[in-house]
């Protein structure tokens, strides 16, 4: 039996990464699913159902996030997604990513640039 705080962060994960945030933690259950629970329980449980930002600002700055990371691709796929899923359009991410060249270098918004080609072309 899972936690409220689980089931909470589960609906969450759901309406925001649809089946991109699933595949996420069911690739997690056979190396590390207490670790699983915890991205479902924190991140989409705890902040993510907070009521101070709605689900596409939250996706905005965690597309800017991780484009200055510079090192999280295939989070920042998933992520990319999720701003679609949304209420993202497509010019908002790619201004998003191309604001990160000032913060995060050219290298990172290009690397970020490139993810959301790679996901613009898969049907989105």
């Amino acid at each position: 039996m899972k936690s409220e705080r689980y089931n909470k962060g589960w609906e969450k994960l759901k309406e925001v990464d649809g089946n991109a945030g699933e595949k996420v933690i069911d690739a997690l259950k056979d190396i590390a699913p207490e670790f699983a629970d915890l991205l479902i329980e924190f991140p989409f449980g705890d902040i993510y159902t907070r009521d101070k930002l709605d689900l596409k600002s939250r996706e905005i700055a965690t597309i800017a996030a991780l484009t200055v990371m510079g090192n999280a691709a295939p989070q920042l796929k998933v992520h990319i997604h999720a701003g679609l899923n949304v209420g993202c359009s497509k010019e908002e991410i790619i201004e998003v990513i191309m604001q990160m060249a000032v913060y995060g270098g050219f290298p990172c918004a290009l690397n970020g640039l490139f993810a959301a080609k790679e996901v613009f072309s898969n049907g989105n």
